[in-house]
């Protein structure tokens, strides 16, 4: 990929649209889309890297109820050219078309490498990567069977997402203590990328999912960032033909 002149990327995870209350999230909708519409005259391909929504399976008839106003931006964004990546996350993962069909975004259940004006990039939401957390990596392997995803489909929408909603809340309040950084010989995600260093040379490894903000030099010429969080943090990442930057979005 070669960027265009005066054209940037962007990259921005773990939005949880949905949580905690309808209010909080209906204000934090309205921050993204001012932020998506502040980037909007320089944005080539716009990197949306995970859990995006805090829960969202899609019935064969149904889907989630609001979030209008990030859909509609998101529309006109792709109706402009720009490319928008939406990836899957562990609280988003059961997403099949209708977004790709009613949006134009172009949906990754799995990390990618590309390379950009020179520079590689690895970009992930980064659940189940790296060694340890075998139950959570049983637990998507479960949910990413297509039976399983059969049979909930089962379920009645109201009873379906009611139950999704309680076990993510139930979740995030198990965890609530896991999204401290925990240094560069404990983060799974680190220990992850410096294995792919191994095999060959990234610049840029960029994840979400763990909630934290975090630029780390992996090597002399290879850096790890995550994304950090949308419910307090408010980051993004801006990759302009030679460098990326980590910048916080202020209204």
């Amino acid at each position: 990929m070669e960027l265009q002149p005066n054209k940037k990327l962007y990259f921005a995870s773990d939005f949880h649209l949905g949580v905690p209350t309808y209010e909080a999230s209906r204000e934090r909708e309205d921050k993204i889309v001012s932020w998506l519409t502040s980037i909007q005259s320089d944005a080539q391909v716009i990197y949306l890297v995970g859990d995006i929504f805090d829960v969202w399976f899609e019935y064969k008839r149904a889907i989630p109820k609001y979030f209008t106003r990030f859909f509609g931006k998101i529309a006109e964004l792709t109706d402009s050219g720009i490319e928008v990546f939406l990836f899957t996350g562990n609280h988003d993962m059961w997403m099949f078309d209708y977004l790709e069909k009613e949006l134009g975004v172009k949906i990754l259940r799995e990390g990618i490498e590309f390379e950009a004006n020179g520079k590689s990039f690895l970009v992930a939401h980064g659940d189940g990567l790296g060694p340890g957390d075998r139950g959570y990596k049983f637990i998507k392997a479960v949910f990413r069977n297509k039976m399983c995803q059969w049979l909930f489909a089962r379920f009645h929408p109201n009873f379906g997402l009611g139950l999704a909603n309680f076990f993510s809340r139930k979740s995030r309040k198990h965890s609530v203590n896991d999204d401290n950084f925990l240094g560069e010989d404990k983060e799974w995600l680190m220990t992850y990328s410096k294995e792919k260093l191994q095999e060959k040379h990234v610049d840029y490894f960029i994840y979400g999912h763990r909630h934290h903000v975090v630029e780390f030099p992996l090597t002399e010429n290879s850096t790890y960032f995550n994304l950090g969080e949308w419910i307090s943090q408010n980051n993004y990442l801006v990759f302009d033909g030679e460098k990326c930057e980590l910048k916080k979005f202020e209204v």
